[in-house]
């Protein structure tokens, strides 16, 4: 009987177990459903509320622009000049040499032309005979106006006079026809003297003893290198901007480890339609003769813009087929301002366009941005 009863104890305490059981079970799926439900209702409410666009902008100031470029430049001579033979003949004497210094006037080679001498021989003679009959005529007709003067008639047929006359007309004007052909074939022996032109040095011989020279034949080259001339092809977009002092350093192969001061001399004043830039030349001093004339150098400018201009991160400026534009913020809202660049320096990006110191720009812009587009505006 203990045995019934304590079975039937076991029985109501495992219903009572089994009921608990079943009510933890329910609990936890009631707590389950409505945890689910709240994170359902919780993402609906996260996707249908608008997200905010957050987008970094600055403000534009007036900005000085300068700027160090590095552009390569060449040395010529401040003075060049190649001696032609005007005139054939041999050379007589060659006096100098490639490399001698030499003074101005001179003599550098002789040319010898016999047959000029010759010729000119014969003009001086003609010189002499028309001087002689000029000489004559002209006696003979004083003799004849003085006579004619007196006033005695029947002495000199007044026909006499006019004849006299008319010749010594003729005969002056041979006379100095023959002295201009004298005088001009002694300058065209003075062609066979060649003489240094200035003070320089002696780069090119293209002649020696003995050789036949012809009319505009080379025979020397001769360069004043105490100054040489530093020429550079500065591009357009340099061109605009000044130089805040006139000096400029370079360097040269030759001295890689020394650095050289030139002076800005004169500018060319226009554009170079095949390569669009400028040709400046500065001038450098050449004591000893350090440099060589042809050198291949490294100029560095210092070039500074006149007045303030705007600058912005090269990340602020838009450019695709159809346009170049920073995004402006203006009312809240994003517009495109067309833009022209100008100067690149560390600061960024010089640019010009309808743009007023304040305006609020867009760090980093992109044509999905569209125009009367709204975020949120953050300054950097």
């Amino acid at each position: 009987m203990c045995r019934h009863r304590s079975t039937r104890m076991m029985r109501m305490a495992l219903t009572l177990m089994n009921n608990k059981f079943m009510k933890y079970i329910l609990y936890i799926c009631a707590a389950a459903l409505l945890t689910t439900a709240c994170n359902e209702e919780t993402k609906q409410t996260k996707e249908t509320k608008p997200s905010v666009d957050t987008v970094n902008v600055f403000t534009l100031k007036d900005t000085s622009i300068s700027k160090k470029v590095e552009l390569p430049a060449e040395l010529n001579p401040y003075e060049q000049s190649v001696l032609l033979a005007k005139v054939q003949g041999y050379v007589k004497d060659m006096k100098v040499d490639i490399g001698d210094h030499v003074r101005k006037g001179q003599v550098l080679a002789i040319i010898d032309a016999p047959e000029m001498q010759t010729n000119l021989a014969s003009y001086q003679t003609a010189l002499h005979s028309a001087k002689a009959k000029y000489l004559t005529d002209r006696d003979l007709y004083e003799r004849m106006l003085r006579a004619s003067e007196a006033k005695t008639p029947g002495i000199v047929a007044p026909v006499d006079l006019v004849r006299s006359r008319n010749q010594l007309t003729e005969d002056s004007a041979a006379y100095e026809a023959a002295k201009q052909t004298v005088q001009s074939y002694k300058d065209v022996t003075g062609y066979l003297v060649i003489q240094a032109p200035y003070d320089g040095i002696v780069t090119e011989r293209k002649a020696d003893r003995g050789s036949f020279v012809g009319n505009g034949q080379p025979l020397l080259v001769v360069q004043n290198n105490s100054m040489l001339r530093l020429r550079i092809a500065v591009p357009e977009i340099y061109t605009a901007v000044e130089l805040p002092q006139k000096n400029a350093q370079f360097k040269v192969d030759a001295y890689p480890g020394q650095l050289f001061t030139a002076t800005l001399a004169r500018k060319s004043g226009s554009i170079d339609p095949a390569t669009r830039t400028e040709q400046w030349e500065f001038i450098y001093t050449n004591k000893d003769n350090l440099l060589k004339a042809g050198s291949f150098a490294y100029l560095v400018l210092n070039m500074q813009r006149q007045g303030s201009s705007f600058v912005v991160p090269s990340t602020a400026i838009v450019s695709n087929q159809e346009r170049k534009f920073v995004i402006r913020v203006k009312d809240g809202t994003a517009e495109w301002v067309d833009v022209r660049q100008g100067l690149s320096t560390e600061k960024g990006i010089e640019v010009f366009g309808t743009l007023q110191a304040g305006d609020t720009i867009v760090t980093r812009a992109s044509d999905e941005r569209k125009q009367g587009s709204t975020a949120y505006w953050k300054k950097q």
